[in-house]
């Protein structure tokens, strides 16, 4: 499954947005998965609203509302800018911020779900041992909840290399700047003879999700049968 240069270029970069994102996204994701499941607070039905917005707009809709907001005219792009001289529209970056955003509610749904599934009477007894919160939370619930950090891991990672919509709207389709796999394997579709490198890219594309998904399962057995042990 050999690619030529620029099917190689656009697999790097779609590596490294998919990894760069679910690094970036996992600590927060985590954050709002343990708010939505644990806390009650005014607001809570907006944030959830807002959290699984990406999934029912339109990903081009998404991909224009990052451009109205994070473009160099719009506002929190001249001050990203102004500020750090972090320019996200038409750039790498801005594709990272855009995989984040698509891929972070399927990564909070998983981890939500999985600290749903831990009953609250055994962190409940944890605190009543003396125990500080945030000692409950990393000794008692992270290691139950592992799996599911994993799984979103996946899902966010998963998604982050497959999106297109919002990307190609919000960075467009810049060979080797901003070019990802699924906008090379459009691109690809369009010219005459170009049938042929789209296939192997999407080989490429099923194969990486395929590892993906086996190297979560792998870990979460570890996990699980590291907790059963411990």
């Amino acid at each position: 499954m050999m690619l030529d240069p620029g099917g190689w270029e656009a697999l790097r970069l779609s590596l490294f947005v998919g990894v760069f994102a679910t690094l970036l996204s996992l600590p927060l994701a985590l954050w709002v998965a343990w708010l939505l499941a644990r806390r009650d607070f005014i607001g809570k039905g907006l944030l959830n609203a807002l959290v699984h917005l990406p999934l029912v707009l339109p990903p081009v809709v998404t991909g224009y509302l990052l451009l109205i907001a994070f473009g160099r005219s719009g506002p929190a792009g001249r001050f990203l800018e102004d500020t750090f001289g972090l320019v996200l529209a038409f750039r790498w970056t801005g594709a990272v911020l855009a995989a984040i955003i698509m891929g972070f509610p399927l990564m909070v749904r998983a981890m939500r779900l999985a600290i749903e599934a831990v009953d609250p009477k055994i962190e409940a007894a944890a605190a009543t041992l003396g125990a500080p919160g945030w000692a409950v939370f990393s000794t008692v619930t992270l290691p139950l909840i592992l799996p599911g950090i994993l799984a979103g891991a996946v899902m966010g990672f998963a998604k982050a290399i497959g999106e297109f919509g919002a990307t190609i709207t919000f960075v467009a389709n810049i060979p080797g700047q901003t070019q990802t796999m699924p906008s090379a394997i459009y691109t690809l579709l369009q010219v005459p003879g170009g049938e042929a490198e789209a296939i192997r890219l999407v080989l490429w594309a099923c194969l990486l999700a395929v590892v993906a998904v086996l190297l979560s399962e792998w870990l979460a057995r570890r996990v699980a049968a590291r907790i059963a042990g411990g």
